[in-house]
């Protein structure tokens, strides 16, 4: 028994599928403050940019 209609469903992307595919087709990035594979000063600047362009996060600015 089929839940969705012929050509709907099937494969979901990963979220850092989505992500690479922003970047090479929109030019839209999308970075976690908190990814492993970022060194403390990209980590930083990624940081400070959200903070430019969005304002600082909630927790932050409870805390901070």
């Amino acid at each position: 028994m089929r839940f969705t209609p012929k050509g709907y469903g099937g494969h979901r992307r990963n979220p850092d599928e989505v992500k690479r595919d922003g970047w090479k087709e929109q030019g839209l990035l999308a970075v976690a403050i908190d990814d492993d594979r970022l060194t403390w000063p990209e980590r930083e600047l990624v940081r400070q940019l959200g903070e430019r362009l969005y304002g600082k996060r909630e927790r932050e600015a409870r805390h901070g």
